[in-house]
């Protein structure tokens, strides 16, 4: 039996900066190797010691050579590569030319191309809207009088859609196949308690993987355990 590493792709990108300090957050590849190692470490606490960073290399690393690694699970949704209109001056915006856009699809032709990595991805819902950043909220509220709006004070309003279904049942098939006796979950979403329940239920160890943030109380209640990664450079360059 082994373990199944299942990732909320925007949680691990979020907090990728926090956990992995010494690792370009810009960088696809970097990325790519710091879900890597994060996996490695997982299964390296059952196996005896911990690995260190220069000791993994995704090039080298070749984890369906362990029976311990079931299979990496990444959940994410494609950027939006629509052209609209920014809210105050009104000017074309091409989003498939973002610098977002254009990492969000570099990750993922990344993580497409590793062996044992299964990119599972979900959809943006088409409705959105703009919605004024806190920040600019902020400064209308101190000063409506004073406050003149830009483009730079707003940011699209997306929700992901797909993502909670592709991972729970990702996780049920698991559960009832008896395909893993444990499973990684890196997330913090309440969302994801009706997946870690049933893997209980069925006797699967759910241990989850906050990388330094805070999850939801519900979760935190119906997993086996909390254990977060978190690489300060002293630690990654041993």
């Amino acid at each position: 039996m082994a373990t199944a590493i299942v990732v909320d792709g925007a949680y691990f990108l979020h907090r990728f900066r926090h956990a992995f300090p010494n690792l370009d957050a810009g960088n696809p590849k970097a990325i790519a190797y710091g879900l890597i190692y994060l996996s490695a470490w997982h299964i390296a606490i059952r196996l005896g010691p911990k690995p260190t960073l220069a000791a993994i290399d995704t090039q080298n690393f070749q984890p369906e050579e362990t029976a311990e690694l079931y299979r990496i699970f990444f959940y994410d949704c494609p950027p939006l590569i629509k052209r609209l209109h920014s809210p105050v001056s009104k000017r074309s915006i091409d989003l498939s030319k973002t610098e977002q856009a254009l990492f969000r699809l570099g990750v993922h032709r990344e993580l497409q191309t590793m062996r044992k990595v299964a990119l599972r991805l979900g959809r943006l819902n088409e409705s959105f809207l703009w919605r004024p950043k806190a920040d600019a909220m902020k400064s209308w509220l101190r000063d409506p009088g004073q406050f003149s709006p830009t483009d730079a004070d707003f940011e699209l309003d997306v929700t992901q859609k797909g993502v909670d279904m592709r991972l729970g049942l990702d996780v049920a098939a698991m559960a009832f196949k008896r395909q893993v006796n444990q499973i990684i979950l890196v997330a913090a979403d309440a969302d994801f308690v009706p997946a870690t329940k049933l893997a209980r239920r069925e006797g699967i160890d759910v241990v989850l993987d906050t990388m330094g943030g805070f999850a939801a109380h519900d979760l935190i209640e119906h997993v086996d355990g909390v254990r977060s990664t978190i690489f300060d450079k002293a630690v990654m360059a041993n």
